[in-house]
């Protein structure tokens, strides 16, 4: 009896789970709907205001913000606040998709829009999602398994190929190094990977390659519906 009890009670609680995964989700579609044309910037939440890359940072959400473009990010400190900043300076919507931690992080405070979640993959979702491009700037293991997860969805064909831009090219220069010379070398990827992927040194130039791509995809498609 007890055994059957433990077991219902755990039944019980998967889909009480089931239930809040849905409702982060549907709270996720009903805040960003109208966000688009959107950038999201990847990073540390441990950079130091002091440092260039924040800098750069903020330069690169700026000018992607006077180019009409929204800025979404995790929400916290570090590249996270730098971007926010520079989006709320070129006064375009800047979201920030913060996540319930141990360590409790809290919102940086140029977000103009912003969610809390409790699961880590529903907000991954909204962050790719209403993507249009990805800026990859220096960061850790969370910021690597974004990018492998952008460049895995892109290459699995379950979104569509989307700018993934890497930032610092003396930071990413060992991570490709090793790809090329380990990952590719072993076969386990294609050359035609490395497609995905563009590195830049200055922030004008992030900038520019976006919108470049965006404004191609917009004549593609207007001259799609022409026909």
């Amino acid at each position: 009896m007890p055994r059957e009890y433990e077991i219902n009670k755990l039944a019980k609680e998967e889909s009480w789970r089931m239930f809040r995964i849905i409702g982060e989700l549907v709270e996720g579609f009903d805040t960003l709907a109208d966000i688009e044309p959107a950038v999201t910037i990847y990073g540390s939440s441990l950079l130091k205001p002091d440092h260039r890359w924040y800098a750069q940072t903020e330069e690169i959400a700026y000018g992607l913000g006077r180019a009409g473009f929204s800025i979404m990010t995790g929400g916290g400190p570090g590249v996270m606040e730098a971007a926010n900043k520079g989006a709320r300076e070129a006064g375009v919507k800047s979201i920030g998709l913060n996540i319930e931690l141990p360590n409790e992080q809290a919102c940086n405070i140029y977000v103009t829009r912003s969610i809390t979640f409790h699961h880590f993959f529903v907000r991954k979702v909204m962050l790719v999602k209403y993507a249009t491009a990805f800026v990859i700037m220096p960061g850790g293991l969370g910021t690597l398994d974004e990018l492998t997860e952008v460049l895995t969805l892109i290459q699995t064909g379950k979104i569509k190929p989307f700018p993934v831009i890497l930032f610092a090219s003396d930071y990413w220069k060992g991570f490709l190094d090793w790809l090329k010379n380990t990952v590719l070398a072993n076969g386990f990827i294609a050359e035609s990977d490395f497609d995905l992927l563009r590195v830049f040194d200055e922030p004008a130039a992030v900038v520019e390659a976006v919108k470049t791509w965006y404004e191609h995809q917009q004549l593609v498609g207007t001259r799609a519906l022409e026909r």
